[in-house]
C-alpha cells in the first residue's frame, strides 16, 4: 500500500527537485501532492487523507512550525519531514515540540531526503503492525479462556484497584463464579530451584515440567484459575467451590508433588490461605500463603501447609515490617500527606481494629512504627533528640488501643507539617537558585540535563520540581526570560534588532522576529516603533 504524502514550500524549484528526483515508488509512496502555502496545504488536508507532510520550516504568512500544529489537530497520525536552513535551527526545535519527527537541512541531499523517508515509512508500517497484532491479540484473548484467567489472576494478585466497573468488565470475558461463597489462594512453590550449580537449561527444563504437572495435575477442574507467576510458583484461585470438589483438589496436591518427585527428583511445597469472600482479598491471600510457604521451608521442604497453621500475629508482624511500615514511609517522603492518611488508616484499621489483639501487641507495633517514622524523618536538627524522647514519653502514657492509634496519626500528621514546610523551603531556595542562574546567562543554551547536572540533579525531578514552583515550565521560562530582556534591550535606539537577539540568546533574527511577536504581538520593530511613538 502506497502512502500518501504533501510537499509544502513556497519555493517552487524545492517541490520540482523533490518531485522529480526522489524515487517515490520504489520507497512506498504515491506521486506527492505539492502546495506552496500553509494556508492552502491546510484547506487539502481537511479534505484529505494524506501520511506524510514535507514542509519548509521558513514561509511567508503561515510558517512550518504553525502548520505542523494545524496540521497535527486535524491528523493526529501525521508522520512530518522539516525542511529548514542552517540558519533556522531554533525552528526544527519549535517543529519537533509541535510534533514534527525528523528533519533536513538545506541544501538538500537526495540521499538523506530518501533516507528520512524510508525510516518514515518503517515508522508507519511498525504503528500498523502495533494496530494489526493488538487488534489480534484482542481477538486471541477474547477467543482464549485460559489466557482470560491468566490475567484476571494476575491483575489480582497484584493489588490493581478492582472497581465494580472493572469487575463487570472482566465479567464479559469469563464466567466469574460467586466469591461470597468461599475464595481461596494456594501457591505450590518449586523447591530449591534457585539452588547454585544448576544450568539454566536444567533450569528451564523443570520450570516448565513444574507447569504441566500442576495443570494436569488440576485439569479436572474447570473452575479454578491458574497461573506461573515464576519458573517456580503457580497460583492457584479458587473461588465458589463447593466442599467436595475443594477436598478433590486438596487430595490433587499430594499427587502433583509425587509427579514433581518420580519425574524430575524435586520436592514441591504447597501452601494455603484463609477462605475470603470478596474478591479485593485476593492480594491478601496470595500474600498469607506464600509467608506461609517461607515459615515451611524453614522447618522442612515438600510440605502441604494450611491457614490453620500460621501464627496470625507472626504474620502481621511480618506485613508491618516488610510491606505496610516501608510503604507508609514511602509515602510520607513524597510529601502527599491524603494519601499517607489514608494508608495509615487502612493500615491501623487491618492490623488493630479488624480482629481483637491484645495491648500488648498494640503497643509493640506502634514502637515499631514511631521507629521506623523516626528514622525516616532525621534531619540532622540538634531538637530532634529532644522531640524523640518527648515522643516517646507520650506514647508510653497511653493506656489503650483507642490512644495508641490517636498518637500514631497525630506523629505522622506532625511530621508530615513540619517535613512539608522543611522540603518546601529547601525546594524554594533551590529553584530560585535555578531561575537565576537561567537569568545571569541568557545569551547562553543550556538544556534541561545541563542544567540538572550543573544543579546535580535528576533531569525528570528539576524539571517537575521548577514546574511547581514556578507555574511554568523551564523552556516557558527561558522564553519569558529572553522577551522580558529583549523588551528592555529595545528601548535603546542604539542597539539593532539582530543584535538584541543575539543579546539574548536567539540565533537569527529570523527567529526572533517570530518568538518576539508569537508572544508579545508584535514584532520586535514595530514594539521598538510603538514604544517611541508613546514616549
Amino acid at each position: 500500500m502506497q502512502l500518501k504524502v504533501m510537499i509544502v514550500d513556497d519555493e517552487p524549484t524545492n517541490i520540482y527537485g523533490l518531485v522529480k528526483y526522489i524515487k517515490w515508488q520504489e520507497l512506498g509512496y504515491a506521486e506527492p501532492v505539492t502546495v506552496e502555502s500553509g494556508e492552502e496545504a491546510l484547506e487539502i488536508l481537511a479534505e484529505t487523507h494524506c501520511d506524510v507532510l514535507i514542509s519548509d520550516v521558513s514561509m511567508p504568512g503561515m510558517n512550518g512550525i504553525e502548520l505542523v500544529a494545524r496540521a497535527k489537530e486535524i491528523h493526529p497520525q501525521l508522520q512530518v519531514l522539516i525542511i529548514s536552513g542552517y540558519n533556522e535551527f531554533e525552528f526544527v526545535q519549535d517543529a519537533i515540540h509541535v510534533g514534527a519527527q525528523a528533519y533536513v537541512l538545506k541544501p538538500l541531499k537526495l540521499e538523506e531526503v530518501s533516507s528520512r523517508l524510508a525510516a518514515v515509512r518503517g515508522s508507519i508500517d511498525k504503528m500498523r503492525q502495533i494496530v494489526e497484532q493488538t487488534t489480534e491479540l484482542e481477538q486471541k484473548i477474547t477467543g482464549s479462556l485460559k489466557l482470560v484467567k491468566e490475567r484476571f489472576v494476575s491483575d489480582l494478585i497484584s493489588g490493581l484497584a478492582l472497581t465494580d466497573d472493572l469487575l463487570a468488565s472482566w465479567g464479559d470475558l469469563l464466567p466469574l463464579p460467586d466469591c461470597r461463597q468461599g475464595l481461596q489462594v494456594t501457591v505450590y512453590g518449586l523447591d530449591r530451584f534457585l539452588s547454585p550449580g544448576m544450568e539454566a537449561k536444567e533450569r528451564m527444563r523443570l520450570g516448565s515440567g513444574f507447569k504441566k504437572s500442576v495443570e494436569i495435575g488440576l485439569s479436572d477442574f474447570d473452575t479454578l484459575f491458574l497461573i506461573q507467576t515464576r519458573p517456580d510458583e503457580m497460583v492457584v484461585l479458587q473461588a465458589g467451590t463447593s466442599p467436595d470438589d475443594k477436598a478433590k483438589t486438596d487430595k490433587q496436591a499430594g499427587f502433583i508433588q509425587r509427579m514433581m518427585n518420580d519425574e524430575y527428583g524435586c520436592t514441591v511445597t504447597v501452601s494455603s490461605s484463609r477462605i475470603g469472600t470478596d474478591w479485593q482479598e485476593v492480594p491478601a491471600l496470595y500474600k498469607e500463603a506464600r509467608f506461609l510457604m517461607a515459615q515451611a521451608r524453614l522447618a522442612e521442604d515438600g510440605q502441604i501447609v494450611r491457614h490453620d497453621y500460621m501464627d496470625e500475629t507472626e504474620f502481621k508482624n511480618h506485613r508491618l515490617r516488610e510491606e505496610f511500615i516501608p510503604q507508609i514511609v514511602s509515602l510520607i517522603e513524597q510529601g502527599d500527606a491524603v494519601k499517607v492518611s489514608e494508608y495509615l488508616g487502612r493500615m491501623l484499621n487491618l492490623l488493630l481494629v479488624d480482629e481483637p489483639v491484645s495491648f500488648t501487641y498494640v503497643q509493640a507495633l506502634g514502637m515499631s512504627f514511631l521507629s521506623e517514622l523516626i528514622r525516616a524523618v532525621k534531619t540532622g536538627d540538634t531538637t530532634d533528640g529532644k522531640a524523640n524522647v518527648e515522643m516517646w514519653h507520650r506514647f508510653l502514657e497511653c493506656t489503650d488501643t483507642e490512644q495508641v492509634i490517636a498518637f500514631l496519626i497525630e506523629s505522622v500528621d506532625r511530621y508530615m507539617k513540619t517535613e512539608g514546610k522543611a522540603r518546601q523551603n529547601q525546594q524554594h531556595h533551590l529553584i530560585r537558585q535555578v531561575a537565576a542562574f537561567i537569568e545571569s546567562h541568557i545569551q547562553e543554551s543550556w538544556t534541561v540535563k545541563q542544567l540538572a547536572e550543573q544543579f546535580q540533579l535528576n533531569a525528570s525531578y528539576l524539571s517537575v520540581l521548577f514546574k511547581k514552583e514556578m507555574g511554568r515550565t523551564i523552556s516557558e521560562f527561558v522564553q519569558d526570560t529572553r522577551i522580558e530582556a529583549a523588551k528592555r534591550l529595545l528601548q535603546n535606539p542604539g542597539i539593532k534588532v539582530y543584535e538584541v537577539a543575539e543579546m539574548v540568546g536567539l540565533q537569527t533574527s529570523a527567529y526572533f522576529t517570530y518568538l518576539f511577536k508569537k508572544n508579545v504581538g508584535s514584532t520586535p520593530q514595530e514594539f521598538r516603533d510603538y514604544y517611541y511613538s508613546g514616549s
